[in-house]
This record gives structure tokens, sequence and C-alpha cells, in this order.
């Protein structure tokens, strides 16, 4: 049966129990309790009961935190603040850890002792669970975000954990916007050209991880201003490699696949920490490949492709018969773009304005190159039944191509007529490079004996 408070028959254990639950009725019982409606329910209890009834272990912290802070001596201080915080962070309660930022961030630390220990705090944070770790690092910057001048190095200590546990969890963007929170340019502190290098380096990479190359850009122009002051191989490899990448997925081809040639030429096989396999340096030369096939047409391309084809690496992989068509001018078929088109990344195969792919645009351009070497002339009619295309659109390619110098034809509009106008001939191209180079010659010679300076034939 449950009992009343009236059924009480003196002030027992039970009572003090009840009462603590329903403060407001103490005064409803005469001769038991007189107290003002102020008095609190806590100050009438037994010491037996007190300790069951105290506040959360968060304000026993709280009160240890403060005690701590009214220490005299330093040292001693310091030593009982890293226990506090040791004892936060194997337990993995956050609101403990949150708690400890706000006190070291307080007014009751001094500026000197609080950078060390959020220092610390910053180093223990990867014992805490990554939902947990999550959550303190996000409350510390913003907590800290006030003061950040006075706490450059420890923001960025944070930063980096927070950035390792987005990177973990593939988040890539949120690492790179981590990252980019450090403030390399501070004239607070001062950071050596390959920290900075770098971190630049890891947060372009870190968004294009996401695609993102317009946010990529921006930090790897950054990171080649300080280049020439860092002699660090391994980061210039790493710098070359994202270069590349941005070039590639800003569909600057023709200078992506340069830059994936050189790489795939890399002579050694170990610098500094990194190991560069045979596996790299294949992928470097089909992205090489895949780039330089998907670049505009013109003199330019083709000469990127007279490199990779002449390279005996090329002849071992799968794409080389496509490549072997591609620079030998030949027409390419749908089944052959087709297949080529299963290798290529997300933004090789993007919609441009006009409704084309990327793919498309280049296959008909180089269709149309090809078709300038098998026809003296061509209606439009024909030639888009042949670029497989209709033929106002085959009519604006190839005038675009004109006008960019990278076909040479006429356009009769009037008769609808392509007239393609021959290209010099190769050797006679050649025979021109080696006058002009002998011109030269000649000339450093006749300068140097206006000078008096004598020179002699090698034996």
């Amino acid at each position: 049966m449950q009992l009343g408070l009236h059924a009480v028959p003196k002030a027992g254990l039970l009572l003090p129990a009840l009462l603590a639950q329903s403060p407001l009725l103490i005064s409803a019982i005469p001769g038991v309790y007189s107290c003002p409606a102020a008095c609190s329910a806590r100050s009438l209890l037994p010491s037996a009961l007190i300790d069951p009834l105290q506040g959360s272990q968060g304000d026993d912290r709280a009160m240890e935190l403060d005690d701590i802070a009214e220490m005299g001596e330093q040292k001693a201080k310091g030593d009982e603040y890293r226990t506090a915080l040791a004892k936060a962070v194997s337990s993995g309660d956050v609101a403990a850890c949150k708690r400890f930022v706000d006190h070291v961030l307080s007014d009751a630390v001094p500026l000197v002792l609080s950078r060390q220990l959020l220092l610390a705090f910053a180093q223990s944070l990867p014992q805490l669970q990554p939902d947990a770790l999550q959550a303190v690092a996000t409350y510390a910057l913003e907590k800290v975000q006030p003061r950040a001048v006075s706490y450059e190095e420890q923001v960025g200590a944070i930063r980096e954990q927070l950035a390792a546990l987005y990177e973990a969890q593939e988040e890539w963007s949120k690492a790179a916007h981590a990252l980019a929170g450090i403030d390399l340019d501070s004239g607070m502190r001062v950071l050596d050209a390959e920290y900075k290098l770098a971190k630049n380096i890891k947060i372009a990479m870190l968004y294009l991880e996401d695609d993102d190359a317009v946010a990529a850009e921006t930090y790897i122009k950054k990171a080649s201003s300080l280049l020439s002051s860092c002699k660090n191989e391994e980061l210039e490899l790493q710098y070359k490699t994202c270069y590349a990448r941005i070039l590639d997925s800003k569909r600057r081809f023709l200078e992506a696949a340069t830059r994936y040639y050189e790489l795939s030429q890399v002579g050694k096989r170990r610098i500094g920490d990194s190991e560069i396999s045979e596996d790299d340096l294949e992928q470097a030369l089909l992205s090489s490949i895949k780039c330089a096939i998907l670049a505009a047409a013109g003199p330019q391309r083709s000469r990127m492709l007279a490199t990779l084809y002449k390279d005996e690496r090329c002849a071992k992989l799968p794409l080389y018969p496509f490549l072997e068509k591609v620079y030998l001018e030949r027409i390419l078929q749908a089944a052959e773009v087709e297949s080529f088109a299963q290798g290529l990344a997300q933004h090789q195969l993007a919609t441009l304005p006009d409704g084309s792919t990327v793919l498309e645009r280049s296959v008909t351009e180089h269709n149309l190159e090809a078709a300038s070497k098998l026809y003296n002339n061509i209606y439009v009619a024909e030639l888009g039944a042949l670029l497989g295309v209709p033929a106002d659109k085959a009519e604006a390619v190839a005038s675009r191509m004109v006008m960019e110098n990278r076909l040479q034809a006429m356009i009769d509009q009037v008769d609808g007529l392509i007239t393609f106008k021959a290209a010099p001939e190769p050797l006679q191209q050649w025979d021109r490079n080696i006058a002009a180079l002998c011109q030269a010659v000649n000339g450093i010679v006749d300068e140097a004996a206006s000078r008096g300076i004598r020179l002699q034939a090698a034996a």
C-alpha cells in the first residue's frame, strides 16, 4: 500500500527523501519542519543522503578545475591540469572535454599556460572516438575563434586532427576546408616554406578528390610560388601530380598530357618516403594518352601524339591500337570510340554548352582533320554524314577550326563546299628548320670573329 505524507509517524529516513522530491510540501506538514519558502530541501537532508543527490560528475570536475586554478605553483598547476585532461580524454566524456576547453580559455588560466594546455589537448584528440573527436574539435575551434590570433599554433594542430578525421571518413571537402582554416601567412609565427608548401598541396589534392578543380587551383597556385624556396623532391612530385590532375579536370587536355608524360618519365623509384612503382608510371602514361586524344585537334596535338606513338612503352598498353589510329589520322568508328569512352573519368565525359560531350567534340574534330587528308574538297552535307553530325554542326566545327588555325581550309557557304588546302610537306618543313639552324650558327661564328675570338672545328 502506498503511504501518503500524513501517514508517516515521524521524520525518519523516508520523509527527507520524499521532501527532496517535493520541497513545496514541507510547509504542509505541521510540527515537522518550519522553514522559509526560500529554504532548500537539500539543507534539511541527513548527511548520509547528500552524496547521492550531489550534482553530476561534471560539476565535480568543474570544481576540480577551479581548485587547480587557485593553486600557487605554476608547475604543479600545469601537471594537475594535464592529469585532469588525461582523465577527461580517457573517459571519452565529450562534456568533460568541452568544460576543459572552456576553463583553459577563461581568464582563470594565464595565456602562457593556456597555450601549453590547449596544444596538449589538440595532441590528445586522436584518443577519442571519431564522433567525440569531431564534436570536441569543432567546439574548441568555435570557442577559440575570437582569440585565434593568440592561439595560432594550437588552432593549426586542432584543424590538422579534424582534417585527418574527415579524410579517414572520405569527407574530402570538409577535410580541405578544415586545413584551409590554418593561417599560413600570419605574421605572428614563422612557418618554413616546406610546411606551407605541403599544406597547400594537401588542400589542393583533397579538393580534387571531390572534383573541385577551381578550389584546388587556388591552392596549387599558392604552392607554385613556394617551389623555388623548397628543395623537397617528394613535395615537388606531389605538386606536379596535383597540377596535372587540375589541368585534366579543367579540360586543358593538351597541357595535362604533357605534364602526365613528364611524370611517366620519372627516373627514381624512391623519392623521400614515397616509392614509385611501375604501375604508377604506367598510369601516368595512360592518362597522358587519354588527354592527348581528348585535346583539341591541331599541330600541337599531333606533336604530342607523335611523341606518345614513338614511345616503345605505349606499344604494351591496351590503348595502343586506338592511339595508332588517332596518330595516323584515320577516321574513328563509333564502336572504337565507345570502347575508349569506358576508360574515361566523369569530367572527361562532361556535357558541353552545345549539347555534345567532351569526347564527341574531340572525335568530331579528329575525324574532320582526317577527312582533310582524304579529300581535296567535300560538300558540307556529305561531311556531316561522314562525321555523324548534322550539316550545320559540321560547318560550325570546320569554321571554328579554320579561325583557330587548326585546319587549313576554305568554306564556300553559297555552294556549301569546303576546300581543304594542302599543308606544307613534312620534309620541306624539316629542310627549312635545318636552314634556319645553320644560319643561326653562322651568325654566332661571325659575331665571335668580329670580337677576335677564334673558333676551331672539333676533330
